[in-house]
């Protein structure tokens, strides 16, 4: 999806409509003042071919072979004269107001009767001249032998003359514009940024919640009026959302709860059986499932409290406790296990059960892949890494992020219901940790998990 800039936008807007009520404002005074409304601009229809009459002076100047500059009539400056009886057209060297050949008499006249007074841009009337209509303009322009002052006057309307009064009007306006344009664009822009530093902090604190921390909300201090709608919209979402969220752990955690006696009644009563091997699976898969009970209860009210207790738990000494609890099943399945530490105590902070119940769910599952007379090693580093080995088929690598996910088998003819990883997975992030799964030298799975020290 495209993305764009909310600064940007305002800004962009407020320069295009800016821009869009000058050239109204400039286009309307225009009507105005041909009609009389606007009197102070005073303007007529024969004001409009000043520019183009001005141009076509200004095309019309030549230097000579002695280096001075002279007026040589274009042709359609000459069809305008000839038209024209009373245009009139002079051009003089800005620094002493000498004329140049070419000028008209008259204009070199007036200029002359000015004196010591040096115009260089003026609009006039000639009193000699009875006629409103016919105006006069000085203006100063770089023309092809040099800026230099040309005087016109008497010009008349064309049809073709407003084109060029726009062209030039609205070049030289634009030169006006630029700045003051750039100017707004600033003060715009800082504006828009410092308005809209609330929402960049509350997108910041939105960022930052997860499933674990969805009982916190978005800050309405500072957010404006106009945006306040959504953030409450967001903060009551996130609140259903909790509250949903605390719905299906209370379940998880009854239903658990509710499961342990019959798993434990299924327990003493395999117990009280003949031993056998059918007796052994029966075990083992009890085991298992009482293993899935007790990380639902945990994970559940994990989550309902917010995140794991801040107990210190030596990791070495609880899970060399597990692994001495589990030796006597894995030998009833013909198989060994194998504990590996090579520091007497590794601490962290978490919860007890939940941890028990990763590794638990982790060497019931080795079990089960390891194959008959195999041995399942389960190791502990003092960098906080619990590696549980076996020697089984493996984890194809395509299916090392999906066997996390909930429910997922790798066939219809896999056992179990898939939610065990998941869990793990759950209470792994809990307790801000890693899990991975990885090839075990030689064949098998390698489950990884590495969480932060004390």
């Amino acid at each position: 999806m495209k993305k764009f800039s909310l600064s940007a936008r305002l800004v962009g807007h407020l320069l295009v409509g800016q821009l869009l009520v000058y050239l109204v404002v400039w286009m309307v005074n225009i009507p105005l003042s041909l009609t009389g409304v606007r009197a102070d601009l005073d303007m007529i229809e024969n004001d409009f071919a000043e520019n183009r009459v001005r141009d076509e002076v200004s095309a019309s100047l030549r230097r000579g072979p002695d280096g001075l500059a002279y007026i040589d009539p274009i042709p359609s400056l000459r069809e305008r004269a000839r038209k024209n009886p009373h245009l009139k057209f002079a051009v003089f060297d800005l620094n002493h107001i000498s004329p140049l050949p070419g000028s008209s008499p008259d204009l070199v006249e007036l200029i002359e009767k000015m004196g010591e007074i040096k115009p260089f841009s003026m609009n006039f009337q000639l009193e000699s001249e009875k006629a409103p209509d016919l105006r006069g303009a000085l203006t100063k322009q770089d023309t092809p032998v040099g800026r230099l002052l040309i005087v016109t006057y008497g010009y008349k309307f064309q049809w073709d003359d407003p084109l060029y009064y726009f062209r030039d009007n609205v070049r030289d306006n634009f030169l006006y514009f630029i700045p003051v344009a750039a100017a707004a664009a600033a003060i715009a822009w800082f504006a828009a940024r410092r308005g809209l530093a609330p929402l960049r902090d509350a997108a910041a604190h939105a960022a930052q919640i997860d499933m674990d921390s969805i009982d916190q909300r978005i800050p309405l201090k500072g957010i404006p009026t106009e945006t306040l709608p959504l953030v409450e919209a967001i903060n009551a979402a996130l609140a259903r959302l909790d509250a949903g969220a605390a719905r299906q752990r209370r379940f998880a955690a009854n239903a658990a709860h509710e499961l342990r006696t019959p798993v434990a009644i299924l327990r003493t009563r395999i117990d009280a059986l003949a031993d056998s091997s059918q007796k052994t699976d029966l075990k083992r898969d009890v085991r298992r499932i009482q293993n899935i009970v007790e990380q639902l209860l945990v994970a559940a009210r994990l989550g309902e409290h917010g995140g794991p207790a801040d107990e210190r738990i030596d990791v070495a000494k609880t899970i060399r406790a597990m692994v001495a609890d589990y030796a006597p099943l894995v030998i009833e399945n013909n198989r060994t296990i194998e504990f590996e530490c090579d520091a007497p105590s590794v601490f962290v902070k978490g919860n007890r059960r939940s941890l028990e119940c990763v590794v638990a769910n982790l060497i019931d599952n080795a079990l089960r892949a390891e194959p008959v007379g195999g041995a399942v090693h389960v190791r502990v580093t003092p960098e906080v890494t619990i590696s549980v080995l076996d020697h089984g088929e493996g984890v194809p690598e395509h299916a090392r992020e999906m066997i996390f996910e909930p429910f997922w088998r790798a066939s219809e003819a896999s056992s179990g219901t898939g939610l065990g990883l998941a869990i793990v997975k759950e209470l792994v992030d809990l307790h801000k940790g890693q899990i991975r799964v990885e090839s075990t030298p030689g064949g098998g799975a390698t489950f990884k998990i590495i969480l932060p020290p004390a």
